[in-house]
């Protein structure tokens, strides 16, 4: 058995191999290669089970998260994988950082225009760096606006980032809707239980993501943008009407159809043609755990 700490993790997976990794995946999992287990949630979310089994491969992922959202770092987690005769036991926090920047990687390719240079993040906790990571490596970004309720911690972030990606300019702020008002592309890491802003706000071209909300009773996205989006991305549809606060409130309000939910992985066989605002939700799924797992397998 090989136990593999956050560094060993980052080491050996970057960012570039795991989008390519969390790619494969969905369409793996779209062409019915995976076993599914529904995700088990305890305490209101509190702690998650998820697994997921690859039938190609006899490999399998099992995770176990503990959120608590008072605390730093607010995820903490373990992965456990197994096949071709190897087990490997993983840092789970680190992984679902990387593989939740992936799969924003991912839809951002899909859905961003091609020549997208300015990226804003609205938040600064455990999943935001790795947001920013992603999106560089599927895009020409040379602005980035950081902003949260901390000033000093997006200045902090912003000062981190700046060092990892001195071809781009970092500006850290408080003020959302002046950052979204000239923006190419936007990430939502957040924690909020209500919008983060109005569809207003944002410019007539945008690519949104929203990554932070995963119960519920939480919101990161306006009913109005997933009301007017051309495309509204998710991973996949039975897990965004269960757990995505956003697209079960959109749908009980008549803003939103469950056959308006696009999920990603036929879409990168069959792309949509990205139109004005494009949005993608995700509440994350098991083979994106196997997919950084396997990657780790392999190297």
């Amino acid at each position: 058995m090989k136990v593999l700490s956050a560094e060993d993790v980052r080491r050996l997976v970057p960012m570039s191999t795991a989008v390519d990794a969390v790619r494969d995946a969905f369409r793996e999992l779209a062409a019915g290669h995976f076993v599914l287990p529904p995700r088990q949630i305890f305490g209101d979310g509190a702690v998650l089970v998820m697994s997921a089994y690859h039938t190609p491969t006899g490999t399998a992922v099992v995770k176990k998260i503990g959120i608590a959202l008072d605390q730093v770092p607010a995820i903490r987690a373990t992965v456990i994988w197994t096949g071709n005769g190897e087990q490997l036991v993983a840092d789970g926090g680190s992984i679902t950082t990387l593989r939740t920047g992936a799969v924003v990687g991912v839809a951002t390719d899909l859905l961003a225009h091609a020549d997208a240079t300015r990226l804003t993040l609205i938040g600064t906790g455990a999943q935001a760096a790795d947001q920013i990571r992603a999106v560089l490596a599927v895009r020409p970004i040379t602005q980035v606006t950081i902003t949260g309720r901390s000033a000093d911690r997006a200045a902090t972030l912003a000062d981190q980032l700046a060092t990892e990606f001195p071809e781009a300019k970092f500006t850290p702020g408080t003020n959302i809707d002046e950052a979204i008002a000239d923006t190419d592309i936007i990430c939502c890491a957040t924690s909020s239980a209500t919008p983060l802003f109005n569809a207003d706000a944002l410019p007539a071209t945008v690519h949104v993501n929203a990554i932070g909300a995963f119960r519920p009773t939480m919101r990161e996205l306006p009913r109005n943008l997933l009301a007017t989006a051309s495309t509204v991305l998710v991973d996949q549809r039975e897990a965004a009407l269960e757990e995505s606060g956003e697209v079960i409130d959109a749908i009980k309000a008549g803003a939103l159809r469950e056959t308006d939910l696009v999920e990603l992985g036929p879409a990168l066989s069959n792309p949509p043609t990205p139109q004005g605002r494009t949005v993608f939700k995700s509440v994350g799924l098991g083979p994106q755990d196997w997919a950084i797992a396997a990657a780790l397998a392999r190297a």
